[in-house]
């Protein structure tokens, strides 16, 4: 946790150097403190993300960016605070690509695409598929053939119904036929203790809050989910060496409501790309083998069109519905 909090202040002062009193002449925007919804429990990937930037931007725009986690309905229940919130510049969320897999399975009161200000795509990752130590798997083919012959057994946490996890699990039961019972929690950080306390087999999750628990040796990573091997465990093979054709790509993105003006738009973007590009994000990112994203809004939009469309293919093959 100190390590943490020391990562924060040094983003925090080194993205605050270059940041000049140009956009407060711009602009009385902000006048007051500034929320930044993350929607699942404190621990998570989303939360340490939205951590590293809502400490910088707090400097930046001279106004405290609090963090607000809210956990519940895979990432559906922070969402849909941000999206109902006005469009004044003052509701931000750091959400995880958990938000385009909810889309396929939940009936929204609002667009997924068009529904809401994308800000900015802040980067890339793998998935990590991991067991507890006790199970006797240490592959991924193994793991299949256990599953197959012990179908009541094994259990894998998700992030919570619907969510990105959850959509990766039902995708590798489909393409791998493996066998097993999903058990939803409420985000990466519950569903990491249900892991190493042994309350469930395994799970499929972020690279982020797999990769503390697989370096003490608390898990077993056997697959990650992207198409390639990661830097961070490089002795993971990828999920498609053995099931070939199998891909995930986990990310994390900046949205606020709908309407939002389009000059806070360009000010968050830009300033997030800042705090982006620094040295102490761009290690620790390296560290967790997480790509950097940035770009332009559009590129956000064009990465949730494409994976909304993917994960309702995905809900209606695999039977996913509402519960």
């Amino acid at each position: 946790m100190r390590s943490m909090k020391n990562l924060v202040l040094s983003t925090a002062v080194a993205c605050a150097l270059p940041f000049t009193a140009a956009v407060h002449a711009q602009s009385q925007y902000p006048t007051k403190p500034i929320r930044l919804l993350t929607p699942f429990a404190a621990g998570g990937s989303s939360d340490i993300l939205a951590r590293m930037i809502g400490a910088p931007m707090s400097a930046l725009l001279g106004q405290q960016v609090l963090v607000d986690n809210r956990p519940g309905a895979a990432g559906d229940l922070g969402a849909g605070i941000a999206a109902r919130a006005a469009p004044d510049g003052y509701t931000f969320i750091v959400v995880t690509a958990s938000y385009a897999t909810n889309a396929a399975v939940r009936n929204l009161p609002y667009d997924p695409v068009t529904g809401i200000t994308p800000i900015i795509l802040i980067g890339t990752t793998a998935l990590v598929l991991s067991v507890h130590p006790s199970l006797p798997v240490k592959s991924v083919r193994e793991f299949i053939d256990y599953s197959k012959a012990n179908p009541t057994k094994v259990s894998m946490a998700s992030v919570g119904y619907g969510g990105m996890d959850h959509f990766a699990s039902e995708l590798f039961k489909l393409q791998s036929g493996a066998t097993y019972t999903i058990v939803p929690y409420k985000g990466s950080g519950p569903a990491m203790i249900g892991v190493v306390g042994g309350e469930v087999s395994g799970s499929v999750n972020s690279l982020i809050a797999v990769l503390p628990h697989a370096k003490a040796g608390r898990l077993r990573p056997i697959g990650v989910t992207t198409a390639k091997r990661v830097r961070a465990l490089p002795d993971v093979p990828a999920i498609a060496e053995t099931v070939p054709g199998y891909e995930v790509v986990h990310w994390y993105g900046l949205w606020g409501p709908k309407d939002l003006p389009k000059d806070i738009v360009m000010l968050w973007n830009r300033e997030v790309a800042k705090i982006l590009r620094s040295e102490t994000v761009q290690k620790w990112m390296e560290d967790q083998s997480v790509e950097v994203a940035g770009g332009p809004p559009e590129e956000f939009v064009n990465r949730l069109r494409m994976d909304v469309a993917k994960w309702k293919k995905v809900a209606k093959e695999a039977h996913i519905v509402l519960n």
